[in-house]
């Protein structure tokens, strides 16, 4: 395992142990940064240390003391945290035992009540998920300075209420967790399907996604949303070995090799999805997750209950008023009712989704099913000049000029 790939997950629990500690997110983002610095210039020729998440524990506290002691107030403010934390200057290994997961503390600290509901998605997602602001920009659909100045003020947001983190009560924790789950969702969708680059996944975001969200399984096993999006993740990335061919080119769903689909994850994420529908309220992650069983739990892509997935994709849809949402139910009413009765769904979306890439490729999906070769080739091309993602463009543009050729006369 090179370097890079060692700290890629202790970024996260390093920053959520200082942050936890010291409230000063700036600071501490810049400290942790210091360290991984640090590492990435040492550990190499002088080896990895026996707890890389203490050795950068250590480092980064110390640079944070180093910054105060250049500063006028540092007496004033060294004494008020270490008072109130209880801890010393330097992480020792008492304080940091590699048992402890810090990633969840600081998930939850990015969710606190002093920053606004979108700004603590987008902090979450710089600081735990380690997404650039393009690509927080681009899963928000905002433009990029837009979302800079969200997480800027995310972070004067918790500069401001420092003195009020702590442990999350039971009163809190129904909002917080609403937010990470959010969190965690985008995390995978951006890493299952990245919105820019040559790449169509990015496998280190999906895992991380996915570890995190069985901590938090683990931390609240009686929770169905919880399980309900832990069975999403699962049951839709099982199919991502069949998602790409060997040139890393785009393979839809109806045309994968469902033998390469990962039953491990599949069997793991039905009964998820079927303990949580048993036991708990039903919410949109746990609707979600049962379209993704129906869809996986089909051998062959002619046994889909598409009828099952239309009555699911209604609640869901009556349940968050998601405009994605209805793209997808107009996908399912097509396949049960025809072509036309999804186009005529998707005529609502056009304010809705205006300019998204979606739109057009389905609509360009669904006028191919009905047969009308040059509207569906005229939205696949419109839909490969909106999309930033390489593979994306690559299977749509591939898809307008096949329908163009077969539709030349002979």
């Amino acid at each position: 395992m090179s370097v890079s790939d060692l700290l890629r997950p202790l970024v996260p629990q390093v920053l959520g142990v200082l942050v936890r500690r010291h409230g000063q997110f700036d600071a501490c983002e810049d400290a942790v940064q210091e360290a991984l610095l640090a590492a990435s210039e040492q550990w190499p020729s002088e080896g990895v240390p026996d707890s890389p998440r203490s050795w950068l524990i250590t480092v980064a506290t110390r640079r944070l003391t180093d910054q105060w002691r250049s500063e006028s107030a540092r007496r004033r403010r060294e004494e008020t945290v270490y008072l109130r934390e209880g801890v010393s200057t330097v992480a020792g290994p008492e304080e940091s035992s590699p048992s402890e997961d810090d990633t969840l503390t600081l998930l939850f600290l990015c969710c606190h009540p002093a920053v606004s509901p979108p700004s603590q998605v987008a902090l979450t997602l710089r600081a735990v998920g380690g997404l650039t602001t393009a690509q927080i920009a681009k899963a928000f659909l905002v433009p990029e300075a837009t979302m800079t100045r969200r997480i800027t003020r995310a972070k004067e947001s918790i500069a401001d209420a420092r003195s009020t983190f702590g442990s999350l009560s039971d009163a809190d924790r129904p909002d917080r967790l609403r937010v990470v789950l959010q969190v965690l969702y985008l995390i995978f969708n951006e890493g299952y399907t990245a919105t820019s680059g040559d790449e169509l996944h990015t496998v280190e975001l999906t895992a991380e996604a996915i570890r995190l969200t069985r901590a938090v399984h683990a931390l609240l096993p009686g929770d169905g949303e919880v399980a309900g999006l832990l069975a999403l993740m699962l049951l839709t990335d099982a199919r991502r070995p069949a998602r790409t061919g060997p040139g890393g080119e785009l393979i839809p769903l109806d045309e994968q090799d469902r033998t390469l689909w990962d039953r491990r994850l599949i069997s793991e994420g039905v009964e998820l999805i079927t303990g949580a529908l048993a036991k708990a309220a039903v919410g949109p992650y746990q609707l979600q997750a049962a379209v993704a069983a129906v869809h996986d739990q089909a051998r062959r892509v002619e046994d889909t209950d598409w009828s099952q997935i239309l009555t699911l994709y209604g609640l869901l849809e009556r349940m968050s008023g998601n405009p994605m949402v209805a793209l997808n139910r107009a996908i399912a009413a097509a396949m049960v009712h025809g072509p036309a009765a999804g186009l005529t769904l998707l005529e609502d979306l056009d304010s809705q989704l205006a300019g998204h890439y979606r739109l057009d490729a389905v609509r360009a999906h669904l006028f191919e099913m009905a047969g009308d070769a040059d509207a569906a080739v005229a939205h696949y091309r419109a839909a490969a000049g909106r999309t930033t993602s390489l593979p994306e463009q690559h299977y749509l543009t591939t898809k307008a000029a096949r329908l163009r050729a077969a539709a030349r006369p002979g």
